[in-house]
Formats: C-alpha cells, structure tokens, sequence
C-alpha cells in the first residue's frame, strides 16, 4: 500500500512540474541575448588566446629543433576580438530615432477628435 501511495505521490509531483511554463518578457529575452553574446564574445577571446599560445609553441619547437624551414601554414593569423562591447550601447541610437515619429500619430488624434 505504501508502495502504490509513493507512486502516486511522485506522478501527481511529476504531472504539476511539466506544467505549461509562461512566455518569456521582454526583459528576459534581452537578458538571454546579453548573455549569448557575452558567451559568444568570450568564446571569441578563448580562440584568439588559443591561436596566439599555438603559434608560441610552434614558433619555440622550430627555434629549438631547427630541422629545416617551417612549412608555410594556410592557417588565418590570430585576430584579437577586443573589448566586449554590450549590444545596449549600438541600440541606444536606433531606439532614439523612433521616438518623433510616435509624436506624430499623436498629434493627430486630437485633430480627430476636433471633428467628431
């Protein structure tokens, strides 16, 4: 009896839990966005860590082994990513522009409504 009554506790527990999560706001997707693009920016500055410490290495086993010239590579040279930069300082200046444009239907309706 005991048995029956765990399992039917753990289904009722496990049949709540897989309930219909909300959709996200707005604020929560830009957050997640923020956070790839960090994740993003980061994996980009790991590669270039990696390319630069590689490079240190091959050029040290060629300087102490000197058997002969280095292979030419066709591999791209190390490219520094820079700074992160957050993606809210590129759409401060587009969310600026909007802005008149939403005055002018404003500005509008009173006209509309001088008529009726």
């Amino acid at each position: 009896m005991k048995k029956h009554l765990s399992v039917l506790t753990a289904l009722v527990i496990s049949f709540s839990a897989s309930a219909k999560l909300p959709p996200l706001s707005d604020e929560a997707k830009a957050k997640a966005a923020e956070a790839a693009a960090k994740t993003a920016h980061g994996n980009k500055v790991a590669d270039f860590q990696l390319c630069k410490s590689r490079e240190k290495v091959a050029a040290h086993y060629f300087k102490t082994q000197g058997k002969g010239k280095p292979a030419p590579a066709a591999t791209p040279a190390c490219v520094d990513p820079g700074a992160y930069k957050p993606a809210e300082v590129a759409a401060a200046p587009a969310a600026a522009a909007p802005a008149p444009a939403a005055a002018k239907p404003e500005a509008a309706k009173p006209a509309a409504a001088k008529k009726g």
